[in-house]
Parts: structure tokens; C-alpha cells; sequence
């Protein structure tokens, strides 16, 4: 099976930074795009951004230019630096993966439970 566990949310004033970090673990082959979603309060999940197993980047409007999506392949970890954070950007994140697990053709999309970001005013 595969595991992706997020950590790194917490409170933090608007214009801070956090860090958030995916480690996926199990009996993973390869992992192809991974990428952060965030879900607000009455709102649906949406994508903030993807990055593919080369590196190649891809963000949403909202965060362009204050988030910055990174990944350690060697690690099967992925990280999220956000900065200058707005109120708005207060959500539950989480990390997906394409993953190939060992022994199995097929990909299949993992999830981590989620961890919370709360940006106070």
C-alpha cells in the first residue's frame, strides 16, 4: 500500500510564511505528478499546484508568485513554501500522487489525510 502524510500546517499571521511537507512511503516504484489541493470552509477542493516528476511547475492564480512547490524524488517527498499569506488563502491542504506501486502496470492516485492552514488578520 502507499501512504502520503502531510505536515507543517498551523496558525499564522496574514504576510508569514509556513512550510508545508508530503511524504509518501510504501511500496512505491515511481511517482509521476504530485500536487497540493486546499479546501476552504463551504467551498470545493481545488488544485493549487503540480509538479512532475522532471520538475516542470504549474500554479494557480491565487498563489502565483507567493507559493513555491518543490519535490526531493529521492525522498518521494514533495514541499510547499508559502509566503506573504493572505486570510484567504485559510484551508485544509492536501498532498495527491500519481503513483506506480511495485509489482502493479497501472497508476493510481494517492491522497494524505490533510493538514490544516489558518492565516489570521
Amino acid at each position: 500500500q502507499v501512504q502520503l502524510v502531510e505536515s507543517g500546517g498551523g496558525l499564522v499571521q496574514a504576510g508569514g510564511s509556513l512550510r508545508l511537507s508530503c511524504a509518501a512511503s510504501g511500496s512505491i516504484a515511481s511517482i509521476n505528478d504530485m500536487n497540493w489541493y486546499r479546501q476552504a470552509p463551504g467551498k470545493k477542493r481545488e488544485l493549487v499546484t503540480t509538479i512532475t516528476s522532471g520538475g516542470n511547475t504549474n500554479y494557480a492564480d491565487s498563489v502565483r508568485g507567493r507559493f513555491t512547490i518543490s519535490r526531493d524524488n529521492a525522498k518521494n517527498t514533495m514541499y510547499l513554501q508559502m509566503s506573504s499569506l493572505k486570510p484567504e488563502d485559510t484551508a485544509v491542504y492536501y498532498c495527491n500522487a500519481d503513483v506506480r506501486r511495485v509489482g502493479v502496470f497501472i497508476r493510481s492516485k494517492y491522497w494524505g489525510q490533510g493538514t490544516q492552514v489558518t492565516v489570521s488578520s
